[in-house]
């Protein structure tokens, strides 16, 4: 796993982004860290992170995608022990599964066919065919891959007592129906956002998604 300071200015108040798959910090730089340590971390080819995180009197959690996975496996549970909230953005713990996240054989096609067309296209998708205002990631293809194929290793082991849930009206990738398949399931306040798979440009600083979620009408 890698990470990615956003500010690092010895606050006592820490957010721990785990990002989604294919992804690195450009997806989530334009928020305003708001007197907060952000740190995000990325690449799930591995779970290994060399950091330290300890030392905040306060931690917040927010995992986006396949990110909702991993903040509850057992690999990074020091990580997210003592959070003082867990808020999931478009995802479930189950994001490769048939009624809960991506079916199981689309997700093997998309393995299969992936290549520098196919991820242009996952972009688009991200945003609903729109134009992509800004640069999302610099991963290269091969790296992005293989994270694709190791992401079906990784098991939710964790109950994770997740404080809120953002859900996209209109997501093509984790379908919005399959989401909401597994949140009405559990007592967790939901925030649905007017956006696809990736909502972060409706938000200006990370304390909207936690404390703070917006409303949309």
């Amino acid at each position: 796993m890698k990470y990615k300071w956003l500010s690092f200015n010895k606050s006592d108040k820490l957010i721990v982004f785990f990002n989604g798959w294919g992804m690195d910090e450009n997806v989530v730089s334009h928020l305003d860290t708001d007197g907060y340590d952000v740190v995000v971390l990325y690449d799930y080819n591995d779970l290994d992170l060399n950091i330290d995180l300890g030392g905040y009197s306060e931690k917040h959690i927010v995992c986006w995608s396949m990110g909702v996975m991993i903040a509850g496996v057992n690999e990074v549970k020091n990580i997210v022990d003592g959070a003082k909230s867990i808020t999931a953005v478009c995802g479930t713990p189950y994001p490769i599964h048939d009624e809960y996240g991506i079916p199981t054989k689309i997700y093997d096609l998309t393995i299969n066919g992936f290549n520098e067309k196919s991820s242009e296209k996952f972009v688009k998708r991200m945003f609903l065919g729109k134009d992509v205002p800004v640069v999302i990631t610099k991963r290269s293809l091969e790296n992005q891959k293989s994270e694709l194929i190791k992401l079906k290793d990784y098991r939710y082991e964790n109950n994770l007592q997740f404080d809120k849930v953002i859900v996209p009206d209109k997501d093509v990738i984790i379908p919005t129906k399959n989401q909401m398949n597994f949140w009405k399931e559990h007592n967790v306040p939901v925030v649905v956002t007017p956006s696809g798979h990736c909502p972060f440009l409706l938000y200006n600083k990370w304390a909207e998604l936690i404390y703070n979620a917006k409303e949309f009408n």
